[in-house]
């Protein structure tokens, strides 16, 4: 990969300053990628066991080392190749990262006497460089077990705390850093200056990641490699696939092909809203399979979600594969494949995540239907996503429309689908999502959803003993979806919410709200 691109490499000019964040399994990895974005310089996550050859080529101008669960000194830890540190690349280790660069350069890592895990106050040794404009003291996240006891005459300790003398370090010689605790968390407030000065400071960033140019040159990009050729692209109703569509749409126009599959699963009136959205604001050719008699017989009787998630798969592509036929002249699939569902789903050629999904987009369709992947946002977080669509125009309705599963209501109707079951979660889901719109908190709510349990419980209506079923409402916020806590949302919005799905909605007698963060709870249910 090289820094001026091609289209066929998939990478855009707009990248050409590009810092790598070698991933040693931090839950962090993205944050850190997320956050260097944000400051305008483009990054990727690649594995860390590159070698300095390989870095090299992908020209970038800095190296951040992420964090991880291991001890550097334990047998089998995962190790960087030490070569890397000879290309003059100015380098960033952040907790593991840093205990890596520090043992590999000369200096001595061990078991911490009191380990550090929380909030914690660094005192600033040293002002000069990474630490420019830093206050004397600072808020700080630390998670660790492990710290540097002992530092080479190689390296200046440049902070520390109460139970870490060496909280943060810097090479006399060579551009290369280290931060035990984790600058790219919000709960280390002054995290984002300290990653700043090392990417202007340190590095000689000068910002040139726009979203706005990357969505001029994406166009240009995919308009050259399509040619002449005609793309088909699947609609879910989410922002991902219209993103999709609406960039391919600016490219090729009329040569662009949309599919629709309503498998039953989707949330109350989307076909309707789906339709009109790609044949009034894109008037795209799209076409609308109505398969949901095919999906609840392939799901009669199962209540296993992965089983859910394989079977929906299989039939979403038969359904796919059938209309896609119809289609005369296609040469291109195009797909809303994100940055996070390459990593989760351990496709990335340069990731170190493990497979955390299935039914991801990623590979969701199989190689023989026979059609060139295009991936236009491959290489974007959600919240890059959404910023692209309102570059392209897409109206705030659908680029704020919350995320929804790729199987649909089958992972919110726990235990068996059924249509019946399936119109009683329509209709809860539908109550909840109004009542926070009408309450002005769906923009501050990340992802808010009913889901149906499969369990009943007693309850008294009127003079009359009833035994139904129980809903429970999920409502979280979170910036980047690998994190997300549960949304505090007002008492007497919980009270409406629950008061309309009790009286509107047959069938239902008790409602729950979820108070789990994730982790170690998941967003979705199953």
């Amino acid at each position: 990969m090289t820094s001026t691109a091609t289209p066929e490499s998939g990478q855009l000019s707009i990248a050409r300053e590009r810092v790598l964040v070698l991933d040693f399994g931090s839950q962090y990895a993205q944050l850190i990628a997320r956050r260097v974005r944000e400051q305008n310089v483009y990054c990727e996550i690649v594995r860390h066991d590159l070698s300095a050859a390989q870095i090299a080529e992908h020209a970038p101008r800095g190296l951040i080392l992420s964090g991880g669960p291991s001890s550097v000194y334990a047998p089998g830890a995962p190790k960087c190749d030490p070569e890397l540190f000879k290309l003059g690349i100015p380098v960033l280790g952040i907790c593991y990262g840093m205990q890596l660069v520090c043992d590999t350069l000369g200096s001595q890592v061990t078991s911490a006497p009191a380990r550090e895990y929380g909030r914690a106050k660094v005192k600033v040794l040293s002002h000069d460089g990474l630490f420019a404009g830093v206050a004397d003291e600072m808020d700080v996240w630390m998670s660790h077990g492990d710290q540097v006891t002992k530092v080479s005459d190689d390296f200046i300790a440049l902070a520390k705390t109460a139970t870490c003398p060496i909280a943060a370090v810097k090479h006399k010689s060579l551009p290369v850093f280290g931060l035990q605790f984790h600058p790219e968390v919000t709960h280390t407030p002054q995290g984002n200056l300290l990653l700043h000065n090392f990417l202007f400071g340190v590095c000689g960033c000068t910002g040139t990641w726009r979203l706005g140019d990357f969505a001029k040159e994406a166009v240009a990009q995919w308009r050259q490699r399509i040619g002449e050729g005609r793309v088909i692209c699947g609609l879910s109703g989410g922002v991902d696939s219209a993103v999709t569509a609406a960039l391919l749409y600016e490219a090729i126009g009329p040569r662009l092909s949309c599919i629709l599959v309503d498998n039953g699963l989707l949330r109350k009136d989307e076909q309707g809203a789906v339709v009109a959205e790609f044949t009034n604001h894109f008037k795209a050719d799209l076409h609308v399979v109505h398969g949901e008699k095919r999906f609840l017989k392939a799901l009669a009787g199962v209540k296993e979600p992965q089983e859910k998630r394989r079977r929906i798969g299989h039939v979403f592509i038969e359904c796919f594969k059938e209309e896609a036929a119809k289609i005369k002249d296609v040469q291109y699939l195009a797909q809303g494949t994100l940055y996070p569902d390459v990593i989760e789903s351990g496709a990335a050629q340069n990731g170190n995540a493990a497979t955390i999904k299935l039914h991801h987009n990623v590979g969701g369709l199989p190689a023989e239907l026979g059609f060139d992947l295009v991936e236009p946002l491959r290489d974007l977080f959600k919240d890059e996503v959404r910023r692209l669509g309102g570059e392209l125009g897409l109206p705030d309705d659908l680029i704020w429309r919350h995320p929804f599963p790729g199987p649909g209501l089958a992972v919110r109707c726990l235990g068996e689908v059924t249509k019946e079951r399936l119109e009683i979660l329509r209709e809860a889901d539908a109550i909840v999502v109004n009542e926070i719109k009408a309450a002005g908190l769906y923009r501050q709510t990340s992802q808010a959803f009913a889901v149906l349990l499969p369990v009943q419980s007693v309850g008294v209506m009127g003079d009359a003993r009833t035994y139904e079923d129980a809903v429970a409402v999920r409502c979280v916020n979170t910036d980047d979806f690998m994190t997300a806590d549960w949304s505090h949302l007002p008492y007497e919005l919980l009270a409406r919410i629950s008061t309309r799905i009790i009286n509107e909605v047959k069938g239902v007698n008790r409602v729950c709200y979820d108070i789990s963060s994730k982790p170690p709870a998941t967003i979705e249910w199953e």
